[in-house]
């Protein structure tokens, strides 16, 4: 009996010791909500309003949160196109897919665009490269984000020659550059310039 009585009273002051720091004796775990429905620069599922039955399957790289990152499109190419042709028909087509406002899903997981509407692209002029993309505004002043983003998609797709680089210039005769995207520039799109070399005449 004395013992049960000990016990009793050793509960009471554990209670009232809890209750003065301001913790309440619980039998059960504190529920603190549910998880968040969404996770930031992650898609549920692939968002069927941005792609098309019908085309060629690119990628592309928006902004996310302070980094880079690739979401599927689809650009229309017309079958027999020669290659030369090809490379600057699905060049224009990812320069209109990263100008494209989000669709709504990604809008929600934190995707964002700084690419301008409007921007065209041409190949090669003669004494270029064959490589050659001419872009109608001078790449260097193009806003930060925005040639990240450029670059980077350029780089990683069949617009250019599959090594992690690309051959930009304007629509004047400032020498052309040869951009690579690297990890720190996906990293930090922001802060980090696409290194570049200066490509000499073709």
């Amino acid at each position: 009996m004395n013992a049960r009585r000990l016990r009793t009273a050793g509960l009471t002051a554990l209670g009232l010791l809890l209750a003065g720091c301001g913790i309440r004796p619980t039998e059960v775990p504190t529920d603190f909500g549910g998880a968040p429905s969404r996770v930031p620069c992650s898609l549920s599922q692939p968002d069927l309003a941005t792609q098309s039955s019908r085309g060629v399957p690119v990628q592309v790289f928006l902004l996310c949160g302070s980094s880079l990152v690739t979401v599927d499109r689809t650009v229309r190419v017309p079958e027999g196109t020669a290659d030369a042709r090809r490379r600057v028909i699905v060049a224009q087509g990812l320069l209109d897919q990263l100008a494209a406002p989000p669709s709504a899903g990604e809008k929600a997981a934190g995707y964002t665009t700084h690419v301008p509407g409007g921007l065209r692209v041409e190949g090669p002029r003669p004494r270029d490269p064959a490589d050659t993309l001419r872009l109608s505004s001078v790449p260097a002043g193009l806003a930060p984000y925005a040639l990240a983003q450029i670059v980077c998609t350029l780089s990683d797709s069949a617009a250019a020659e599959g090594d992690g680089s690309v051959v930009l210039g304007g629509p004047d005769d400032t020498r052309l550059r040869r951009y690579e995207c690297t990890g720190e520039l996906r990293a930090r799109p922001g802060t980090t310039l696409p290194p570049s070399t200066q490509v000499t005449d073709g």
